[in-house]
């Protein structure tokens, strides 16, 4: 809902670089009827700032270390209906952008977007508008146009993330995972703790219910 007349719009600030927080606070504050309530670093601090504020808009990084953009979403959603998210990411492929609004965002920027879409794009968002800059509203209605039996599983987690969870569905371990993927056993098991979190599961054998339910773990066993 949009603030009564002469009430400026509240806005929490969300993004791991503390120079791109601080370009935007000066560029939120320059605009007419707004006021910068808070600032956050990565998803859990954009939780507690909004439960703290209950600002009207959120200007959402997808891409952050610890709780990532998509999964603060949610979890704000679900905690402050009445705040709209709007992302701001450098992100642009497809499955992040779904990702996202499925997750509840209103509206998706990329960075580098006009001040006065920006501007725009807020007002819209807290008036209880969807809207998606230029370089996002194709991709917004490809997906739409997809047939359901088309549409990415857990779209909530990233491409790698995704990888993952098909190899951990497929019974393999986290050694094997990391050789097979090229990557350090620390990072995998970085990964499933993110993907435990996004599926809302507490260990490895809930994760592959729900990775095989989704269609994962068909291929070759491990």
């Amino acid at each position: 809902m949009t603030p009564p007349p002469g009430k400026p719009i509240t806005v929490v600030l969300v993004d791991d670089h503390p120079v791109v927080r601080g370009g935007l606070r000066a560029l939120i504050e320059s605009f007419d009827g707004f006021r910068v309530v808070g600032e956050a670093a990565d998803g859990e601090q954009a939780v507690r700032e909004v439960q703290l504020h209950r600002p009207d808009a959120v200007i959402m990084d997808v891409l952050m270390p610890h709780v990532d953009g998509v999964e603060a979403t949610r979890r704000i959603v679900r905690a402050a209906p009445g705040t709209a998210v709007l992302v701001l990411s450098m992100a642009e492929d497809d499955d992040v952008v779904f990702a996202a609004m499925q997750a509840g965002a209103r509206g998706y920027l990329l960075k580098g977007a006009a001040q006065e879409e920006i501007d725009r794009a807020l007002k819209a968002v807290v008036a209880g508008e969807a809207i998606f800059g230029p370089g996002v509203a194709a991709r917004v209605l490809g997906l739409f146009a997809r047939e359901p039996q088309s549409a990415t599983p857990f779209p909530e987690l990233t491409p790698r993330e995704r990888d993952v969870l098909e190899l951990v569905a497929q019974g393999r371990r986290n050694a094997a995972i990391a050789t097979e993927l090229g990557m350090a056993p620390k990072t995998v098991a970085n990964h499933l703790s993110t993907i435990f979190t996004k599926l809302q599961v507490t260990d490895r054998s809930a994760a592959i219910v729900r990775a095989r339910d989704g269609g994962l773990g068909r291929g070759r066993p491990a």
